[in-house]
């Protein structure tokens, strides 16, 4: 067993090995796990989440260092949430950090962890928000959470950061990507990457004018803005921070950002509850009460809404 104290007093000095030790412990699902939670609660809430999202090849790890090395600039610690696929045979993460972001890698400022998804929807690990803790604890001020590439409907991001940042990339047909996907209701800032190629004019224009089709804004609203980058050259990286800035103090302002806080947190609170009761669905699955209900349906005597009742009915009771 851990000492999770003296693990947390290790994390708050900036010693890396208590950090993932600590993440370990929540990637793990750990029996510490509650004890860690409630050590840290008093000590999180200070960082400022970035979501970093978009589809396969539009360059997010590389955006995403950018905006590390920025960030240091400013003086500010950084914390690193990259999520990836997980490998089918070890449920590990298919891509490490180090290989991604070794620059940094070395940076005391810097702390960079890879996840895997572990088969976990929506473009995060199923830890992430626990991940983000842990990492805020540590007196992170900035936390940049890195996702999977984003489908259709992968758009989690938007509920577990306080701005999400969407990626996009001339020639890749993302414009027609994002009307289908809703990827415009998420993002509170877009960034054109590779915008040295052909066409990255075009993309921002057809981006720009999807935006202008989307909810009509009230007079101080929020506008997501549109910035060209070249992230691979540092490129436009300095007007990214500019606009992050800028929505973070435009929430600050209107108490967005207290409100999108306390809506991760009932969210958050929701996946555990529901979790739970999952688990103690399944701990039913040899119940003789659950087969005996299953039984009914088959022989048309009791309808699933009826049976799911009398199965809550049981857990509640019990």
């Amino acid at each position: 067993m851990q000492d999770v104290s003296s693990l947390v007093a290790q994390a708050r000095e900036g010693r890396p090995r208590a950090v993932a030790r600590l993440i370990s412990l929540v990637e793990g699902a750990s029996p510490q796990l509650r004890e860690v939670m409630a050590a840290l609660a008093p000590l999180a809430g200070n960082a400022y989440v970035v979501g970093l999202t978009g589809s396969p090849g539009v360059g997010k790890s590389t955006s995403t260092s950018a905006l590390v090395t920025a960030y240091r600039k400013q003086g500010k610690r950084v914390g690193v949430l990259a999520v990836d696929p997980s490998s089918p045979f070890s449920g590990g993460a298919l891509l490490g950090d180090r290989v991604r972001m070794s620059e940094h890698a070395s940076d005391p400022g810097v702390y960079i962890r890879s996840m895997a998804t572990r088969g976990h929807l929506g473009g995060l690990a199923w830890a992430a928000p626990q991940a983000i803790r842990v990492l805020d604890a540590a007196g992170c001020d900035v936390i940049l959470v890195e996702t999977v590439g984003v489908g259709q409907s992968e758009v989690e991001i938007a509920s577990q950061a306080d701005t999400s940042v969407v990626l996009l990339a001339p020639g890749m047909g993302d414009g027609i990507q994002a009307a289908k996907a809703g990827i415009l209701e998420i993002g509170d800032v877009y960034v054109v990457n590779k915008a040295d190629r052909d066409g990255a004019d075009a993309t921002a224009r057809e981006l720009n004018h999807m935006l202008g089709l989307g909810e009509a804004r009230a007079p101080g609203d929020w506008r997501p803005p549109i910035v060209k980058t070249v992230a691979a050259r540092g490129e436009g990286v300095d007007e990214v921070v500019e606009a992050l800035e800028k929505h973070r103090a435009w929430m600050e302002e209107r108490g967005v950002l207290a409100e999108r806080r306390l809506a991760r947190a009932a969210h958050e609170v929701e996946t555990i509850a529901v979790t739970a009761l999952r688990e103690r669905i399944g701990d039913l699955h040899g119940d003789r009460h659950l087969g005996a209900l299953a039984e009914r349906i088959v022989a048309g005597e009791l309808d699933p809404y009826r049976a799911a009742d009398e199965l809550v009915a049981g857990l509640t009771n019990n």
